[in-house]
């Protein structure tokens, strides 16, 4: 299986991604519920960059870890203002906009693997990895 990459421009590729990413996983043969997780994740991701970036990118791609186990890696990026205070963003209950505040730390609950790079007016981008169970 080959790597998939598709701008995020508005709504509706939030959503082509969420099937793309569960499809792909469905491919892999994740469990089920191990694909729902992935869905969110990328759903809330993608969904951050149509909404504070205005655009980005997504990038899924089957990897492999040093004992042969097999992932799913997904990297998100866009060219927003950036995030100014990362461990704030990072903190249950703590939004800028006017939802919950679990989007980012939620998401990191849902994946095996998370990290996020931000840089104040240059965009943010953030990688997970699920591994296969």
């Amino acid at each position: 299986m080959e790597a998939r990459k598709m701008a995020i421009l508005r709504e509706e590729d939030v959503i082509l991604a969420r099937q793309l990413v569960r499809k792909m996983a469905a491919d892999m043969t994740f469990n089920l519920v191990d694909q729902t997780r992935l869905a969110t994740a990328v759903s809330e991701l993608t969904r951050n960059a149509v909404e504070y970036a205005r655009s980005g990118d997504i990038r899924m791609e089957p990897v492999k870890n040093r004992l042969r186990r097999e992932g799913l890696k997904i990297v998100v990026s866009d060219n927003g203002p950036g995030i100014a205070d990362i461990e704030q963003a990072m903190t249950m209950g703590f939004t800028t906009s006017n939802g919950l505040g679990a989007g980012l730390p939620g998401t990191r609950q849902l994946v095996d693997e998370f990290d996020i790079r931000s840089t104040s007016g240059s965009g943010t981008t953030v990688t997970i990895v699920m591994w296969k169970r």
